[in-house]
């Protein structure tokens, strides 16, 4: 499953390569194709439960960067049925540039993957979370639907969703603004997720964070989301690989 990744070359200046799941068996596999297309930096993930895989990447010369959570919520089962006062619509054209703003300041220093890694560029790092939002607002691959919340009569929060076939929908990425944090806002928009996605047929919603996130893994809990499965994230750069 090892591809090449444009987007993380253009951020960064380096051939970057990524692999969402591999394993102890298909490593020397993903090694070879980075040798080939002379992949400077391999962003590569693994079940946590995998451990001979995790090993085997950490004597290739991998480092782990963070351990993602992923939570699910079957959407058959009975929603709160309080109404949040923060109001939650959907993307307007006009929202974009505030979606940006709201993203640019809630991923300053977020401590995902990216960040993680002394050798990336930290203002680079930030950016990489507010090109995403924004490129989610405008590409179809990126996400299927894009909530946002209002705060005293502006745009304070963002959510967006993509859908996985006709059952599944996922919380791709999300933010608030710091500035108006521990008003409700991010719950309201995970509740109206919830109802979006139901409304579209989706049987299950998915969420994913950082494990240290546990702000927000709260609120899922308390929406009735429940712990699904875990991976840990690697990056192994080539110049500081062991040589083979």
């Amino acid at each position: 499953m090892v591809s090449l990744s444009a987007l993380d070359r253009e951020r960064f200046g380096v051939v970057t390569a990524r692999d969402p799941s591999f394993t102890a068996e298909s490593l020397a596999g993903v090694l070879r194709f980075c040798a080939e297309h002379g992949v400077q930096m391999l962003i590569a993930r693994c079940a946590a439960e995998d451990l001979r895989a995790a090993q085997a990447m950490e004597a290739a010369g991998g480092r782990i960067m963070d351990t993602l959570v992923y939570y699910a919520r079957v959407l058959d089962r009975p929603f709160p049925d309080d109404r949040p006062a923060t109001p939650v619509r959907a993307l307007r054209t006009e929202d974009v540039p505030a979606v940006r703003r709201v993203a640019t300041e809630s991923f300053r220093g977020y401590f995902g993957h990216y960040h993680a890694d002394p050798r990336l560029d930290r203002a680079r790092c930030d950016e990489t979370y507010a090109s995403w939002a924004e490129r989610s607002c405008v590409d179809v691959t990126a996400a299927s639907k894009v909530l946002v919340a209002e705060h005293e009569g502006r745009v304070a929060g963002f959510l967006t969703l993509l859908a996985h076939g006709p059952e599944e929908q996922e919380i791709v990425l999300n933010g608030v603004d710091p500035a108006v944090q521990r008003h409700g806002i991010y719950r309201a928009l995970v509740l109206a997720a919830m109802h979006e996605a139901r409304g579209a047929g989706a049987r299950r919603l998915i969420v994913s964070t950082q494990l240290i996130n546990l702000g927000v893994q709260k609120t899922w809990t308390r929406l009735g989301f429940e712990l699904a499965r875990s991976y840990y994230t690697f990056h192994r750069w080539a110049d500081a690989a062991p040589a083979s």
